[in-house]
């Protein structure tokens, strides 16, 4: 048992320990090249990690700058990014109001939709115009196109549309709110006039009483669509300030239904022309007054 089959070689020095073991004087610290290393590649650019380029979301100087400018496409093309099925959701959402519409922008406000929402109620409102003073005509003789009313309408929607939510956008920014956007005002404006295409359609008719109906409840739909969107931005306003915003709102948009319903859907609108043909003169009659009735009276007279 005593060391059969071990064989144990032992360095033993002149003193007596097992070796040298003074780690403090055989060490030492050196300055590693580690970062001028990975420096070296990263400004090599495709040297790093590999061999691959930069990631895309790397900062690249000033060829990396986003910047849209006033002049250029594509400044006016990031306010009509958006798809069919998006503006459809959105107008669904107007129409039937389950969710809060900024909630349902999703941070990306367009002008596609309101813009073509606002030029299918100018059409709209010609043709139904012009449909209801043709009734209001019918049998009166030759009927005469309006097309002032087409002027008319783009006028009234695209003014209103365009320039209430800069005016309501100023006065937010005038009484401190932050989260005013001006981008969310005119798509809020913009989607609330889609309920006139279907009030359009069917206020034509010569029932006057349903008339003011169909008006009356594009306004109040469209009318709790805008304050229900708007009320959260008005409210950041102090108390007073906010009521006072609130009636104007409601105030400015029933000045647009009435005009909408006293323009195009009464007869003798202010802006109708009058297409009642005039009665022929009888030549046997003389005209009063004027030379022209002195040289009918002297015809006359010499004829006889």
């Amino acid at each position: 048992m005593s060391g059969a089959g071990y064989d144990a070689v032992v360095d033993v020095d002149d003193e007596g320990d097992l070796g040298h073991t003074d780690l403090q004087e055989d060490l030492e610290f050196h300055n590693s090249t580690f970062t001028n290393t990975a420096g070296g590649r990263a400004k090599g650019g495709a040297s790093s990690a590999g061999g691959l380029p930069p990631p895309a979301t790397a900062a690249s100087g000033s060829g990396g700058s986003s910047k849209r400018y006033l002049w250029t496409m594509s400044f006016y093309a990031q306010f009509f990014d958006v798809d069919t099925s998006s503006v459809l959701q959105r107008c669904w959402a107007a129409l039937y109001p389950r969710a809060n519409f900024l909630d349902v922008l999703e941070g990306n406000p367009d002008l596609y939709g309101p813009f073509w929402i606002a030029t299918t109620v100018v059409f709209i409102l010609f043709i139904a115009g012009t449909i209801s003073q043709w009734n209001a005509m019918s049998g009166n003789g030759p009927f005469l196109y309006d097309f002032r009313l087409l002027s008319g309408a783009a006028g009234l929607i695209y003014g209103y549309t365009l320039v209430i939510p800069v005016l309501l956008f100023g006065a937010l920014k005038y009484f401190g709110s932050e989260s005013a956007n001006l981008l969310e005002c005119w798509a809020l404006y913009g989607y609330a006039n889609l309920i006139w295409i279907p009030v359009a359609l069917v206020s034509w008719s010569q029932i006057q009483i349903l008339n003011y109906v169909f008006v009356g409840v594009g306004l109040g739909m469209s009318v709790a669509f805008l304050l229900r969107n708007m009320y959260p931005v008005l409210s950041a306003t102090d108390r007073q300030t906010s009521k006072i915003l609130l009636i104007l709102v409601v105030a400015l948009h029933c000045g647009l239904a009435i005009a909408i319903k006293v323009l195009f859907f009464k007869a003798g609108s202010p802006v109708a022309k009058d297409t009642t043909p005039a009665a022929p003169a009888d030549p046997a009659k003389p005209v009063e007054g004027g030379e022209g009735g002195a040289a009918m009276v002297l015809a006359r007279f010499l004829l006889s």
